[in-house]
């Protein structure tokens, strides 16, 4: 147990083969690989790159963010050129993944349109895709500041991109806002998204 709990990529491995164990037993269940497993599918692979988008925000936002001040200037270094570009990975393309498997679920479950118009061609009729709707249309804008506000500005706070130190600042500020915007955004997105799931 230890060879695979000490090595990240085992346990990861692990756990997808547990996830496996689950599937074989879905078939024996059902026996029928349609339309609605492969909707199942693409619906757990989003929740899981939502985890990894959303629990990195909030390691930011709770953890990260708030203590800087904390850690002594001659350990600032190890934050800023091993941890925060790592997480900053996981975070963009937990992101990017989180946004394309939920334009799959919401495609093949046929409310992608309906969903991102609010309603409005249903003349707001099915509550369910106004609620949705409005949880895609948050986290359309979340993906958005990742990849074109918050990534652009680390990469220049972070000194990826060389610029002077009133630059930095300024871009780790920025960064910071929308980072925090991000979070003050998520608490109504999952709010939409998991009411959607229980209104008909």
């Amino acid at each position: 147990m230890a060879a695979i709990l000490t090595s990240l990529r085992n346990t990861v491995i692990a756990g997808f083969v547990l996830a496996a164990v689950l599937f074989l037993m879905y078939l024996n269940w059902d026996g029928y690989l349609g339309h609605g497993f492969w909707a199942f599918i693409f619906r757990w692979l989003h929740v899981l790159a939502g985890v990894m988008w959303i629990g990195l925000l909030w390691y930011f936002n709770f953890v990260q963010i708030p203590n800087m001040p904390n850690i002594p200037d001659e350990q600032k270094p190890a934050i800023g050129k091993v941890i925060a570009p790592a997480a900053l990975f996981w975070f963009r393309w937990g992101a990017m993944a989180t946004i394309i498997t939920g334009i799959i679920v919401a495609a093949m479950n046929g409310y992608l349109v309906d969903a991102f118009t609010l309603g409005i061609s249903e003349g707001f009729e099915i509550k369910k895709n106004i609620a949705i709707g409005i949880g895609m249309w948050l986290g359309t804008i979340m993906w958005f500041n990742v990849w074109f506000v918050i990534w652009p500005n680390q990469k220049i706070a972070l000194g990826m991109v060389d610029a002077d130190a009133d630059a930095k600042a300024k871009a780790g500020r920025r960064a910071m806002l929308f980072s925090r915007t991000n979070t003050l955004l998520s608490i109504p997105m999952l709010f939409a998204m998991v009411s959607a799931q229980n209104i008909y």
